[in-house]
């Protein structure tokens, strides 16, 4: 008994969506953790501790800018501090013009790469006001159980 033509091509229809489903979940498991926003400095340390990331590998990094940390080096054009998730801190190394917004104590996402224990930034973005936290800086900071809320403290 052969298939009506109506049924032949729901049926490859069905099967059409099916693949891409099968397909999508598996570009999603490759990249599980490229998805990631940002990486803690604790996150980043670990891993890098257990061979997870490679020196050349491109991350973002995410937390506080740690008070009293930030100094310009010799060249005048390169910034180090660092930046802590309130549980351990990680190194900064940035070459070029900072955001206005740039301060110690504020939350910060770096992007570059991790090596030697210093964190080389290629790309530095500052919270835009001071009521604002990037929503995943906060959620790391509330995982690690040291951040509280403006207007919270005691």
């Amino acid at each position: 008994m052969a298939l009506k033509r109506k049924h032949r091509r729901l049926s490859f229809v069905a099967l059409g969506l099916l693949a891409l489903g099968a397909a999508a979940a598996l570009i999603l498991t490759a990249f599980e953790d490229n998805i990631v926003f940002f990486h803690s400095p604790t996150e980043i340390q670990e891993k890098f501790a257990a061979n997870e990331l490679k020196p050349a590998q491109r991350l973002r990094i995410g937390g506080l800018v740690v008070e009293g940390s930030v100094t310009k080096t010799g060249d005048g054009a390169t910034t180090r501090f660092k930046v802590t998730d309130l549980t351990k801190s990680i190194v900064v190394e940035y070459r070029g013009i900072l955001p206005d917004l740039f301060r110690e104590g504020q939350g910060i996402v770096a992007e570059g790469h991790y090596n030697n224990n210093v964190f080389t930034a290629r790309e530095v973005l500052a919270k835009h006001d001071e009521n604002y936290m990037p929503p995943e800086v906060a959620a790391a900071l509330k995982k690690s159980g040291q951040w509280k809320p403006a207007g919270k403290e005691k």
